[in-house]
């Protein structure tokens, strides 16, 4: 049991829009932005949202002991598991026969790691994390699931990806600025969409497993509404998140299904049938007559 553990449970709505952008590229289709071909509404996965959040976390907390982020661009993930292992003066070798037999020895060592691993690593708490180290060494510890999930973000309306031609004066080669004064390239936006994405905080895995604090949860909420403060770029153009909307259960294991809630959640545009462009032509609402024991907070 973690002491220091949310006891209520979580359910959220993210909504954010972008502008002239490409808010998560195919890497399948030429970097496209990614779209549900039956539909033709545009999809952003839960793995890139969850990158924004732990690149905020990131950069608000520069690596503070306890708020280290374990997956990160640059940094092998045996690097982050081998402090674990230095803390307790344990070393792995190639085929983890050493941690075997140090867990042969110490009954208690899956949790010793387990524990620091959540106490030093943010998104470990969070989201949880597959520890290729601990696996290797046959430590149950390898694998940790994070109370805090995200599902796909789905665009509102359908979108119209746009392939625009941009040129370039700087020539690569010598070569080539002998034989033109320009380069040709192309880039993927969509004009404008609204995105909607949902996501659920369990109280029940960060008191049983990973210690997901309150502390922890105002972060989580402060970095979803800045995600994309500090991620800028020419690429996806512009991005904002618009809405958060979160509901509080009076109890760990909740007092309403999280579809019932969401279903709570309306966002329509305010013509019918008007091209939106801009987070002003749609209308987000919540229904006021929400289950007993569930509460709701907008945060913009």
């Amino acid at each position: 049991m973690k002491e220091n553990a949310i006891q209520n449970r979580y359910d959220f709505v993210i909504f954010f829009d972008v502008e002239n952008g490409n808010p998560n590229g195919d890497p399948d289709a030429g970097n496209m932005p990614r779209i549900d071909p039956e539909t033709g509404y545009g999809l952003v996965t839960d793995v890139c949202l969850k990158r924004k959040i732990r690149n905020y976390v990131e950069t608000v907390k520069e690596d503070q002991t306890g708020w280290c982020i374990y997956v990160k661009d640059g940094v092998p993930l045996n690097r982050s598991d081998k402090k674990a292992l230095d803390y307790l003066g344990l070393e792995a070798d190639e085929k983890g026969n050493n941690l075997k037999n140090a867990k042969k020895d110490d009954p208690e060592l899956d949790q010793k790691i387990l524990n620091f691993m959540c106490s030093n690593f943010y998104d470990i708490r969070t989201f949880g994390a597959v520890m290729t180290t601990f696996v290797k060494g046959a430590l149950n510890c390898g694998q940790v699931r994070g109370p805090v999930q995200l599902g796909f973000a789905r665009s509102l309306d359908p979108i119209l990806p746009q392939e625009v031609t941009i040129t370039r004066v700087a020539i690569t080669t010598e070569k080539d600025a002998e034989r033109k004064n320009t380069e040709m390239g192309k880039k993927f936006i969509v004009p404008y969409a609204m995105y909607r994405c949902e996501g659920f905080v369990s109280a029940n895995l960060a008191r049983k497993t990973t210690g997901f604090s309150q502390e922890d949860l105002e972060l989580l909420w402060q970095a979803i509404l800045n995600m994309f403060e500090n991620d800028h770029s020419a690429a996806r153009g512009k991005m904002a998140v618009r809405k958060l909307i979160v509901f509080k259960h009076d109890s760990e294991l909740g007092n309403a299904p999280s579809h019932k809630l969401f279903d709570a959640v309306h966002a329509k545009k305010k013509v019918e049938g008007s091209i939106p462009r801009n987070h002003e032509d749609y209308v987000i609402t919540v229904e006021e007559d929400l289950p007993e024991g569930v509460s709701c907070t907008i945060m913009e």
